[in-house]
């Protein structure tokens, strides 16, 4: 039994997996955050051509 705890504890094939499970999140995490942002800027541009077209038409 202690020579599986032993080899368990030692085991690191895991590690580099979940490393990249975490890069991964961290990158989603960077992109939703970006996408937010854009999105916003976007939005307000948009808007801004909208009411300028409604007043043009007007």
């Amino acid at each position: 039994m202690s020579k599986f705890v032993t080899r368990f504890l030692k085991d690191e094939s895991g590690a580099t997996a979940i490393e990249y499970g975490l890069i991964a999140a961290l990158i989603a995490v960077v992109l939703v955050t970006a996408l937010q942002a854009v999105g916003d800027s976007l939005g307000g541009a948009f808007e801004t051509i909208s009411s300028a077209v409604g007043e043009a038409t007007t």
